[in-house]
């Protein structure tokens, strides 16, 4: 449902998503909310801290996966932003991968995720 890209694009142009939703149903659903004014409405319902806390930890993990030093790092927190709310489809991905993201529980409160199979290994 969720990838994880590179901090830097092949360019070397930083990017500021580390987590990209790829579900296409799921895509859609957010799409949905977000049209419905979702972002105004989840970024109200969460309290500025965790919100901050959200974006700060997500900055933290981007960092920690940047391989080039040499170049310019990608910047904010989820989505790129530093304050409030910008993309649900980015606070999914991110709550999706384990992050404590309120905004993204508040989303997948609101979609229906897809049934996730797990497959042992073999011996």
């Amino acid at each position: 449902m969720v990838i994880e890209n590179e901090p830097h694009l092949r360019d070397g142009t930083p990017m500021p998503t580390l987590f990209w939703l790829i579900d296409k149903e799921l895509r859609d659903d957010v799409s949905r909310l977000e049209s419905e004014g979702g972002v105004h409405r989840f970024e109200t319902m969460v309290p500025s801290e965790r919100l901050i806390l959200a974006h700060e930890q997500y900055a933290q993990r981007r960092t920690a996966a940047i391989v080039r030093h040499d170049l310019v790092a990608p910047s904010g927190g989820v989505g790129g932003t530093r304050v409030g709310v910008k993309c649900l489809h980015a606070h999914l991905a991110n709550f999706l991968v384990g992050a404590d993201d309120p905004v993204g529980a508040l989303v997948a409160a609101q979609v229906t995720l897809p049934a996730l199979s797990v497959e042992r290994g073999r011996d």
